[in-house]
């Protein structure tokens, strides 16, 4: 099983997937959980690049081929071995990020973007997303004021960003659900947990 949450930046993605791999060993699963960009040693150089580097120019096409990159070695790396030993795989963020992020917030092609990660990640995409989704001004008032490369871009950007979600989960219902993201931390756990339960995705190990 391989499950990603997804979302705009402060929508809560890390709390969630902490809190989704706990209750999923509950179950009896052993779980990996991961971040992308990240996980591996190349993937957490590259984040580094990508998200903390405010001195660094970064023409959009080459800021998009790093987070391929990433993805790329997360997926050998981290992903595949986890799945061919039958464990769980949870992780913060995947390539509708990508899409999202340079495709509806940069103006890259879209399209184009879903092929190129494909072949990144040797066409392996999760069983589900589910995008948490808050108001514009939520999702602003909790990340606060220190902002990596990407949270300190402008608002309009931003809106962009959501509105691809919506509109990606809307072209995909069946492989992206959107949840609001607006009530507590346990109510939006337990909500994560009954749409996993719907889908038919798990069960007691």
């Amino acid at each position: 099983m391989f499950i990603v949450l997804d979302g705009a930046d402060g929508v809560g993605k890390s709390t969630q997937v902490g809190l989704l791999a706990d209750w999923l060993r509950s179950l009896g699963y052993q779980v990996v959980t991961c971040r992308d960009p990240g996980s591996t040693p190349l993937g957490e150089a590259i984040r580094g690049l990508l998200l903390d580097r405010h001195d660094l120019h970064m023409a959009l096409k080459a800021e998009m081929l790093l987070y391929m990159a990433a993805r790329a070695q997360m997926v050998e790396e981290v992903i595949h071995p986890a799945l061919a030993a039958g464990k769980a795989v949870v992780s913060d963020r995947y390539l509708l990020a990508n899409v999202v992020y340079q495709g509806y917030g940069g103006g890259l092609d879209v399209d184009t973007l879903w092929e190129i990660g494909r072949a990144a990640t040797g066409g392996l995409g999760p069983d589900l997303t589910i995008v948490l989704d808050v108001p514009p001004e939520v999702a602003s008032a909790r990340l606060g004021s220190k902002r990596d490369r990407i949270e300190a871009r402008d608002r309009d950007f931003h809106a962009r960003v959501r509105q691809g979600f919506l509109e990606e989960a809307r072209r995909s219902p069946d492989q992206i659900v959107v949840l609001d993201s607006t009530g507590t931390v346990e109510q939006v756990q337990q909500q994560i947990q009954e749409i996993l339960r719907r889908r038919g995705l798990v069960r007691p190990v």
